[in-house]
């Protein structure tokens, strides 16, 4: 399974390296492009727990990385709540 990872930029300008299990990423992110961190949140969500269950689909258990990615994700987000239009960048995909 190809797995991948994508570099961002929170609205505090530090960068992230994020793990994905799958290419599935790239469905909802485009590199260069900034999300509004709801969004952003939200659409990783989703495509992360997408690649876990393309891993249970072929070996049999959910990706405990991808859902780590995913609590990293959502922690490092809550930090922005009370910003004024957060937005993430999504600076490129690593495969």
């Amino acid at each position: 399974m190809p797995e991948m990872r994508f570099r961002v930029r929170w609205p505090d300008q530090t960068e992230s390296l994020c793990y994905s299990p799958s290419l599935v990423i790239k469905d909802y992110f485009q590199p260069g492009q900034s999300y509004p961190l709801p969004a952003f949140v939200e659409y990783s969500r989703e495509a992360l727990e997408i690649a876990s269950e393309r891993v249970r689909q072929k070996y049999g258990y959910t990706c405990s990385s991808a859902m780590s990615q995913l609590a990293e994700i959502e922690a490092k987000a809550s930090h922005f709540l009370e910003s004024d239009s957060p937005m993430v960048s999504v600076i490129e995909f690593i495969e």
